[in-house]
């Protein structure tokens, strides 16, 4: 079955489950440590930016949440960079992530049609079956 062209914002009945989920999860762990509700919605956030607003490419998000993951679990081991010095990069390497994104041919996240006008026959290009 072919993809069809639907770029932009998108949201879906699960994008919203997962988002309350989290939220609630969030709050339910800040009662146990606060870093860790934060990294919740933190997470929960990126998942949305990533998937529905700026809709990242699965290498960038994999590379995000490595470098996610290394941060905090040097902070949870050895406390260090620490909470507010781990999060601060990671918000440096989603805008690092994101300007990566956009400037690829395949963008196709919120804005397109100005950041990527030529998006459509780049889809195309993609997407064209061979008849011959």
């Amino acid at each position: 079955m072919a993809q069809r062209f639907d770029p932009g914002f998108r949201i879906s009945r699960m994008d919203g489950f997962v988002l309350i989920s989290g939220l609630i999860g969030s709050l339910l762990c800040m009662e146990i440590e606060m870093w860790f509700g934060i990294a919740i919605v933190f997470i929960v956030g990126h998942f949305f930016l990533f998937c529905n607003v700026f809709r990242i490419s699965r290498p960038l998000e994999l590379t995000w949440a490595a470098l996610f993951l290394l941060l905090l679990g040097s902070t949870i081991v050895f406390q260090k960079p620490g909470w507010f010095d781990s999060f601060a990069l990671s918000v440096v390497m989603t805008v690092v992530v994101v300007v990566i994104q956009m400037l690829q041919p395949s963008y196709h996240g919120v804005g397109w049609k100005t950041i990527n006008p030529k998006l459509p026959q780049w889809w195309q290009s993609q997407t064209a079956v061979d008849t011959e």
